[in-house]
């Protein structure tokens, strides 16, 4: 017997724009926090407890923000706009204070990727002016590490994910391409270790679990397509789960690996089991297309929240699966 639809247990309203990211902040016994990045340029950050805005930061000349992240603490935030930079925000004692920008010459709508190298240090990956140029850098010290640039004509870059493997010796970066191509680089040899064509269409989103070694990509297409890292760091083509509209914004798999949302053109939120991709519920409340996705860290499971960014202005929160669910 199937479950009746979940609906959201509240909606955020008053961002002013589309919602073309989410993060996270609800570690520690602090206030849980939700971040999130607006076409019209502000970054709300959304008190959970009061379901408030409780700060905007105004950062990107009123260019769409399409990214943000915090670093070790929720008082150190970090944006990207369609302004071409990277900023760096302090947050603390109700200050909105920008500490640092990097310029980077990208005109494209590829997502930053962070990752902690050391604590208090950061590798930063972004998309270069160049059509396929993938550009990293440290932080703060804001120190060029590499620039990969594929051999052969891929088109824009889509996306991208930078993970530190546990066995291994240096970061890797995994990233989609205009013409559907995935490709693996080992970032300390500056080289490319694998590449798969997992979409006729450009890849429009992927996130990767480390702890499996496994991902999965969207596309403007009817599919989701996932596939594996063998013990060799070849990239493998594995299952694909036929959507039954096209286009997918954004994918995120949950924490415990046990999820995997997807934010559909199609005005749609689906959840699958991430183990088997079997499909677990379809969330229905946003009127346009759902542009983010993204899963709480709250440190209690029974508190965890999935939250969704939509194109009709709007972010819902739903609280699914999170009580001794076979999610498979």
């Amino acid at each position: 017997m199937s479950r009746p639809a979940p609906s959201p247990i509240y909606t955020l309203r008053g961002a002013g724009g589309p919602l073309n990211t989410l993060h996270f902040s609800c570690l520690g016994g602090d206030t849980p926090l939700l971040f999130s990045g607006s076409g019209s340029g502000a970054i709300h950050i959304w008190n959970l407890n009061s379901r408030r805005a409780e700060k905007i930061v105004e950062g990107h000349s009123g260019s769409s923000v399409i990214w943000v992240n915090s670093l070790q603490s929720k008082d150190a935030l970090i944006s990207q706009g369609r302004d071409m930079q990277v900023c760096l925000w302090d947050l603390g004692e109700g200050r909105s204070e920008l500490v640092d920008s990097v310029w980077t010459d990208s005109v494209g709508f590829c997502q930053c990727s962070l990752l902690e190298s050391s604590p208090g240090n950061y590798l930063l990956a972004f998309a270069g002016k160049q059509t396929e140029e993938i550009k990293i850098i440290e932080l703060p010290s804001k120190t060029p590490v590499c620039t990969l640039v594929p051999d052969a004509k891929l088109g824009m870059v889509m996306c991208i994910k930078l993970w530190q493997p546990d066995s291994g010796p240096g970061p890797l970066l995994l990233a989609g391409y205009e013409d559907g191509s995935l490709l693996l680089w080992d970032v300390t040899q500056r080289s490319k270790l694998s590449q798969a064509k997992a979409h006729p269409e450009p890849v429009m989103c992927l996130t990767f679990d480390t702890k499996r070694l496994r991902g999965i990509s969207g596309s403007s297409e009817k599919k989701l397509t996932s596939w594996t890292l063998d013990t060799q760091t070849n990239l493998q083509l594995q299952d694909c789960v036929t959507l039954v509209n096209p286009g997918v914004s954004h994918l995120c798999i949950r924490d415990d690996g046990k999820l995997l949302a997807s934010a559909g053109w199609d005005t749609r939120v689906r959840v699958f089991g991430w183990k088997k991709l079997r499909p677990l519920a379809v969330l229905q409340y946003h009127t346009d297309m759902v542009l983010s996705v993204a899963f709480s860290n709250h440190q209690d499971p029974r508190q965890r929240l999935l939250a969704a960014g939509s194109k009709d202005q709007r972010i819902s929160l739903w609280s699914i699966y999170n009580e001794g669910a076979d999610n498979s």
